[in-house]
């Protein structure tokens, strides 16, 4: 199989008119930008006001409009090249959107269409979501969020677990790029010393007895902003900090966690989470602490003690051994 690349459909050339003029080197002042892109003063106020709305670090102080930062824009066809040849030839379709509401929606709407293994990748969701309904904030053309596309031959319980053996994926793709001590929380979080790093949402779709497909979204913190730091209202972290100077670029990340993933998913399908089962446990965050847990018949605490053959939390409690194949769980202050 030939992978395929979409190139049209994300980066500078389908961003807003205003973003290739923007840098952050240079001011440039209302009216020229109103000149060099032909329109009104008031449309180049508006688009900039709906970028700064959905996080870009935008200053409009005395001189003009200022990027802060610059823009790490991710290409389909480097992301490809990046690839071992053998990978290469296991990857459906890589392509990159400037704006979707959800990598994982448009996944799901063409989920009869798109190759087995197709990665869409997107500079901007405006409606990311994550685990239990909520929101993904990732400000445009600086974190990484995408989903995949895999089909099994098996039904829905043969995917137990699979959150998991993604997360291992993930954490290793991450080592490959220089961040250290990535550990993974219980059901879907990657983490670095407590604080978020990034998280996983599978859906599913297919026959319930098989075969299925699974739509695997994924989001990475590459650099937080004060102001998304606020608007994620937990605590967060991003490479940035974990990796400094040395963080990796969006496409560099991008070809280290599909290059991961595409053996993963492979293994999974062939031999479900027991292969994956010692790797998990050795980035297990949560294994021997107090938590607290939110079920659906209700909240109680515990200490946490690994996962199961399936990957459901194993808990003890007063009464006895527990284990949960979903709940919200957080660590116990001391």
């Amino acid at each position: 199989m030939r992978a395929q690349t979409d190139m049209t459909a994300g980066g500078p050339a389908a961003a807003p008119a205003v973003l290739r003029l923007l840098r952050p080197d240079r001011r440039m002042a209302g009216p020229e930008l109103a000149r060099q892109l032909g329109v009104s003063r008031a449309a180049v106020w508006k688009q900039v006001a709906a970028l700064r709305a959905a996080g870009l670090e935008i200053d409009a102080g005395n001189g003009g409009y200022q990027l802060l930062r610059r823009l790490d824009w991710l290409e389909p066809a480097a992301v490809l090249r990046s690839l071992p040849a053998g990978v290469r030839r296991r990857v459906g379709l890589v392509e990159n959107h400037w704006r979707v509401d959800s990598t994982s929606s448009e996944c799901l709407r063409r989920a009869a269409k798109l190759p087995d293994a197709a990665f869409v990748f997107a500079d901007w969701q405006d409606a990311g979501r994550g685990r239990r309904g909520r929101r993904w904030v990732s400000p445009p053309a600086t974190n990484l969020q995408f989903s995949c596309l895999k089909h099994f031959s098996g039904g829905y319980a043969a995917l137990s677990g699979l959150s998991l053996a993604v997360g291992v994926a993930a954490a290793v793709a991450l080592a490959d790029c220089g961040a250290a001590g990535v550990g993974l929380k219980w059901p879907n979080d990657l983490v670095h010393a407590d604080a978020k790093l990034g998280g996983i949402l599978i859906e599913l779709g297919g026959e319930f007895m098989g075969p299925c497909f699974a739509v695997i979204g994924i989001g990475i913190n590459l650099r937080l902003s004060p102001n998304a730091r606020r608007a994620l209202g937990r605590s967060c972290t991003d490479l940035a900090g974990v990796c400094g100077t040395a963080a990796p670029t969006r496409n560099a990340l991008a070809a280290a966690l599909v290059e991961r993933l595409v053996d993963t998913l492979e293994t999974f399908d062939a031999a479900g989470f027991a292969g994956f089962a010692d790797a998990w446990a050795a980035r297990d965050v949560l294994a021997g602490r107090a938590i607290r847990v939110e079920a659906a018949r209700g909240a109680f605490d515990a200490v946490a003690d690994g996962v199961d053959a399936r990957g459901a939390l194993r808990v003890r409690t007063a009464d006895g051994l527990r284990c949960l194949d979903s709940a919200e769980v957080s660590v116990r202050a001391q």
